[in-house]
Order: C-alpha cells, then sequence, then structure tokens
C-alpha cells in the first residue's frame, strides 16, 4: 500500500472513531465490517477506500472534517477549518490569543521533549503531538478570526 493510501486509512479510521463506529454505521446505512474494511490496512483491502458520500454524511456529525484534512494535505493544500464560526467568540482579544499560543506551543514543545527523550517517538507520542499540533492549529483560528474582526 503507498504511504498515501496509509495515510488516508489512518485518517478514515479516526474519523470512524470520531463519531463512533454505531453512530458511523447509523449515519451511513454501512456495516461495522464494512466501515472496517475501508480503515484496515491488511493487503486485501488495500484498494478499499470509503465512498466520498460516506465520507460527507460522516464528517457533517464529526468534531473535525479528518478525511477532508487528509486529502488537502495530500495535495500540499492548506485547509482552515474554522468551528469556532458555529459558537460564540472567544472573549479577548489578539492579546490573549498571543498568551494562548504561546502556552500551546510550550505545551507542545512539553510533549516533544518528552517524546524525544529516549531517541524514539512512539505511536502514542506521535497522537499526543498531533494533538498538541491540532490544539495549536486551532489557537491559530481564533486569532485569525480576532485579527480579521479587527481589521474591518
Amino acid at each position: 500500500m503507498t504511504s498515501a493510501g496509509n495515510y488516508l486509512k489512518k485518517h478514515t479510521e479516526a474519523l470512524v472513531k470520531d463519531v463512533g463506529l454505531e453512530a458511523a454505521c447509523a449515519l451511513t446505512g454501512k456495516s461495522k465490517a464494512t466501515l472496517g474494511r475501508y480503515y484496515s490496512t491488511a493487503e486485501e483491502h488495500a484498494d478499499r477506500y470509503m465512498p466520498v458520500d460516506a465520507v460527507a454524511q460522516i464528517e457533517a456529525a464529526a468534531s473535525y472534517p479528518h478525511v477532508t484534512s487528509a486529502l488537502a494535505e495530500l495535495k500540499g493544500i492548506a485547509l482552515s477549518y474554522d468551528a469556532a464560526r458555529n459558537r460564540p467568540p472567544a472573549q479577548g482579544g489578539v492579546n490573549s490569543d498571543v498568551v494562548a499560543l504561546s502556552q500551546r506551543f510550550a505545551m507542545l514543545m512539553a510533549e516533544y521533549s518528552d517524546a524525544i527523550g529516549d531517541g524514539i517517538i512512539t505511536i502514542t507520542e506521535a497522537k499526543r503531538l498531533l494533538r498538541e499540533t491540532l490544539e495549536l492549529q486551532q489557537v491559530l483560528i481564533i486569532m485569525k478570526l480576532h485579527l480579521e474582526q479587527e481589521a474591518t
């Protein structure tokens, strides 16, 4: 399987786990086994990927568009996911965003320091780093929204 295929399968799994397997089955009308095949890295399922309509149905209920984001990253496109637009704006402004940004970055660097301490970044450590990176990205998006507000 190609690295791109493996990458898509991992993000498909993250998407299904985000909403829960039962909910993903209900949303798509597909069985647990079928959904499992879409993210299985086993050789016999290497050419199976979730159909785009199923991705759209699950991503509508998910906290993050995992597969859409993965596809964009594979093509070198940067998406700006804006969950913040669906909830009340964060209090504060750019100054508080800068503080939050520096705190999040410090947390990311602390996780990295812990992870690289033994010279190997395990899967669990990589997942923690990914979570911190996503949190940092969210702070940047909120900061961007505040800057856009100030620019108008």
